[in-house]
């Protein structure tokens, strides 16, 4: 609604934003390079939790990342009749831009992996046997499985199979601020 009043958070939010060209500076950022195009050579597909904020965790300044936020970081199945906004994002960040590595990065705590583990274990044997490792493998699966979606875009495919783009699967354990990777040659998420 136009004329609102805005919130302490969002009041918040307006200062931090009146000061984002001071800030910029102060690190060095050249707000007028920006303006040039981006040519990010990482993507991060995430999920939206407002929990999570990729660019924190990995450092990025602004121009380095390409993030692509979706409920529970799921990729859709590409369907060429049916394009969805997520997969034009892909296919943009794959073909149009220097895109040389992506990130599907997964959370611990994320609503989406909870409800499945919920509706997946036996109703009656009560929630006091699920245990953190229930939800963490579960967590681990979901990024597993949106990075298999992924790998069968048209687009990734070659790319993949040529060496110019590779595929990473992350895991970020909001309780601790650890982040884990999938390493194949071990089949397990170790500490990056």
């Amino acid at each position: 609604m136009t004329g609102a009043k805005e919130g302490p958070e969002l009041a918040r939010m307006a200062g931090e934003a009146r000061g984002y060209p001071d800030r910029a500076a102060a690190l060095g950022i050249e707000l007028t390079d920006l303006s040039d195009g981006q040519h990010p050579r990482v993507m991060v597909v995430a999920c939206s939790d407002a929990r999570l904020v990729p660019v924190m965790i990995t450092g990025s300044r602004p121009g380095e990342v390409l993030e692509l936020r979706t409920h529970g970081g799921l990729v859709p199945r590409f369907d060429p009749e049916l394009p969805t906004g997520e997969a034009l994002t892909i296919e943009y960040a794959v073909a149009s831009l220097p895109i040389t590595d992506i990130v599907v990065l997964g959370h611990s705590h994320c609503e989406v992996v909870d409800i499945d583990v919920a509706d997946t274990l036996d109703g009656d044997a009560g929630q006091d046997l699920w245990t953190t490792g229930d939800f963490t493998a579960a967590g681990h699966s979901h990024v597993l499985r949106q990075l298999d979606v992924l790998s069968d875009y048209a687009c990734i495919a070659p790319r993949v199979a040529d060496g110019s783009l590779r595929l990473h699967a992350w895991y970020h354990e909001l309780g601790t601020g650890a982040t884990l990777r999938f390493r194949p040659d071990v089949s397990a998420f170790l500490l990056l």
